[in-house]
């Protein structure tokens, strides 16, 4: 997979540019800033490279249907301010441009084509759209490691018709990724969290063969309190995870990976409820756990101090109640200790994980946060990226 960094002269090149700008927005204003700041570093490299920018991207689920709801505006004008550079927004058709009439302007630096899931070729992978667009562009390059388990045209079928590479983020979350799927420094620890356990099963099952410590934390951990004979409550519980449950710890007593859960809690009557703490045996029929307690606390911080590299996805517990935060923050803030004293290599990845981190404003003492989503998760599952195939073919 070559780097667009490496390439010798992108002077006046017209780079067609696959961005993740699907941020969430609220009444038009981007609520989340992490996914824009990490693309900005492509798009200086290129501006100062002296390239001509052709922005496409997504936000949303339109079905290939025009949505004004879903348009790109409001992130492009967030995006200009940013890099301080003017950034026009082509709405018009995308099978009438040409790639002359796009930067004509000597001026013109940037421009952003209009949400192309607008298109229901784009999610079809269409052979005819993908030539179409790589006809607007001399080079591609894909910078969206989070669209890459997508078989979408502007992700795959676009590598077909023009040389491509990858952009600096996406390299960048699969040198980080790496050093937790084949890179390994150990002792290594997996903190996995989340509503449903059925839902992270396939990225447990790889990881136990190479990591020695798995601590699972949130919703999904009440199904192994379960499991395991313990009171949960009203809590939240998937239905027929018993065997998934008996699999993992037979998989990780083979590879001798620890497999470690809440030893108490915290819970309470609602999602608004205070915080009360419980040992596992005190759980109540109208309970709800809701946040890890003090013991379990020491102890994931403990399995921390004793790590080399950690990886972190999904909170310990519902921590949109600052009654329940205290477990995802204290984990959090374990990590960044070690971390700033370089005594750990972490990473951190996932919606909820970085919100955790935004609140308490950490999110850049991390080694690496990634903004993957989806992606982030099949790779750690062991599974091929269609993106990621489509440029490792061009070499």
């Amino acid at each position: 997979m070559n780097n667009i960094k490496n390439y010798e002269n992108l002077n006046q090149k017209k780079i067609l540019l696959r961005l993740d700008l699907n941020v969430p927005l609220k009444d038009g204003v981007i609520t989340d800033q992490t996914r824009i700041n990490k693309i900005i570093p492509v798009i200086e490299f290129l501006l100062n490279k002296n390239s001509k920018i052709i922005i496409i991207s997504h936000v949303g689920r339109p079905k290939g249907k025009i949505n004004n709801d879903l348009s790109l505006k409001p992130i492009c004008e967030n995006l200009e301010k940013k890099i301080n550079r003017k950034i026009k927004l082509i709405d018009d058709d995308i099978f009438k441009l040409k790639k002359e009439d796009l930067l004509k302007d000597p001026n013109d630096q940037i421009v952003c084509l209009e949400n192309i899931r607008f298109y229901k070729e784009e999610e079809n992978n269409d052979i005819s759209f993908a030539k179409h667009l790589a006809g607007l562009a001399d080079l591609f390059v894909n910078d969206s490691f989070s669209c890459s388990h997508r078989a979408h045209t502007s992700v795959c079928k676009i590598t077909e018709f023009l040389p491509s590479f990858a952009g600096i983020q996406l390299e960048s979350e699969i040198n980080a990724l790496k050093k937790v799927t084949t890179e390994i420094k150990k002792p290594i620890t997996c903190i996995i969290g989340g509503s449903k356990i059925s839902t992270k099963i396939g990225i447990i099952k790889n990881l136990i063969p190479k990591f020695n410590n798995i601590i699972i934390v949130g919703g999904m951990a009440n199904n192994i309190l379960s499991f395991k004979g313990n009171p949960i409550g009203k809590s939240i519980k998937e239905d027929d995870c018993d065997v998934i449950i008996e699999d993992i710890f037979k998989i990780s007593k083979k590879y001798s990976c620890s497999i470690f859960y809440p030893e108490d809690v915290m819970v309470g009557k609602n999602l608004e409820d205070k915080s009360e703490i419980k040992n596992l045996n005190e759980i109540l029929n109208d309970d709800l756990i809701l946040d890890i307690g003090p013991k379990t606390i020491e102890k994931i911080k403990y399995i921390i101090e004793t790590s080399e590299t950690v990886l972190w996805n999904g909170p310990a517990g519902y921590f949109e109640n600052p009654n329940f935060a205290n477990g995802s923050f204290e984990i959090a803030k374990k990590i960044i200790e070690k971390n700033k004293n370089n005594r750990v290599y972490s990473i951190a990845g996932g919606g909820d994980t970085i919100a955790v981190l935004n609140q308490i404003e950490e999110i850049n003492n991390f080694n690496f946060v990634s903004t993957a989503g989806g992606a982030f998760l099949e790779y750690l599952e062991g599974k091929e990226l269609p993106g990621i195939s489509a440029l490792n073919k061009y070499v």
